[in-house]
């Protein structure tokens, strides 16, 4: 199904402009939502909600840290959730008749945009982060391994350097930026590999090898855990990192696909080109951090681009 027939089927007719995406694994930092939850006693419940959700402090990780557990990805993954729907909400509250017609987001942001659209409800999706990002970990503790960042590289460079190295693609973040995951001398000889043909190349501090092969025992321990999860029909479209497009309407097929993010790359280049071709001018990214609001004004010039990670950053919006 295209996006038109997808957007007459379930929505009816509209026209699309403003869309929401929403912050991965990687954008925390201690304090985040703060000043949003002491200025807004209804954003302060969902940190609570979230931390009853869970049994454990999150809230307190939130304002106060310390970096090194927050950075865990079983407290990360719901951490960097519950301050995207704060954000959200922050907004909502000071922009009542705002509307959005498309969501999306990076990787566990894509979790936030189910939440968004009502596919799953606050609380779920809470557990459901902390139990994925636990599971991602010990995947990660099972199988030891990295991610590269290059720059600049052709396709066929990409495939060169894949085929060489044994890793493969894990972000098509731009046109000129992928991320490469697999086993730790795979990254670091993909690194080498990359700096031979004057590309730039960054490894990245993170657990393991996201988006591989490496990620599917936890692939395998969330499918079950999703056994007794429901999904919703989404409220608007929301575009998957799998396929680049718009889930269906089905739950099923959604949890399918959520499953498949596991352990294969995320298209967000591909998002954020469906998010122009439907006729979005306008998108806010929610949650901490500024990483997608700087890929998608690079990938897309003409749109106009804003973040709500802050009671600053909200201000700032007209």
């Amino acid at each position: 199904m295209d996006l038109a027939d997808f957007r007459l089927c379930i929505y009816g007719e509209f026209n699309v402009s403003k869309a929401t995406i929403f912050a991965g694994q990687g954008a925390q930092f201690v304090g985040m939502g703060r000043d949003l939850a002491e200025a807004d006693p209804a954003v302060m419940a969902l940190f609570d909600n979230a931390s009853a959700a869970v049994g454990f402090d999150l809230k307190g990780l939130c304002f106060s840290g310390p970096i090194e557990e927050l950075t865990k990805s079983n407290i990360c993954q719901p951490a960097v959730f519950v301050v995207s729907a704060a954000c959200l909400a922050a907004y909502q509250r000071r922009f009542p008749a705002a509307t959005f017609t498309m969501t999306g987001g990076l990787s566990l942001g894509e979790w936030s945009a189910l939440y968004a659209a009502g596919v799953l409800d606050f609380d779920t999706t809470v557990r459901v982060l902390e139990a994925r990002g636990r599971f991602m970990q010990e995947a990660c503790e099972e199988r030891e391994g990295g991610m590269v960042s290059v720059m600049g590289a052709t396709a066929e460079q990409l495939n060169e350097i894949c085929a060489a190295t044994g890793v493969t693609q894990a972000n098509i973040n731009s046109e000129s930026q992928v991320v490469l995951s697999g086993a730790k001398e795979g990254i670091a000889a993909a690194a080498t590999l990359a700096a031979e043909m004057k590309l730039r190349a960054v490894v990245l501090s993170v657990a393991g090898a996201f988006h591989s092969p490496f990620m599917e025992s936890a692939r395998v321990k969330l499918a079950e855990y999703l056994k007794g999860v429901t999904f919703n029909t989404p409220q608007l479209p929301v575009l998957s990192n799998v396929t680049g497009r718009p889930h269906a309407a089905d739950g099923e097929s959604i949890k399918g696909l959520m499953l498949r993010q596991m352990t294969e790359p995320v298209l967000l280049l591909e998002c954020v080109r469906q998010m122009r071709g439907a006729g979005v001018t306008e998108v806010i990214e929610f949650g901490p951090g500024k990483v997608l609001s700087g890929l998608i004004k690079r990938i897309d010039r003409e749109c106009v681009v804003a973040n709500v990670q802050d009671a600053a950053s909200l201000e700032a919006i007209n």
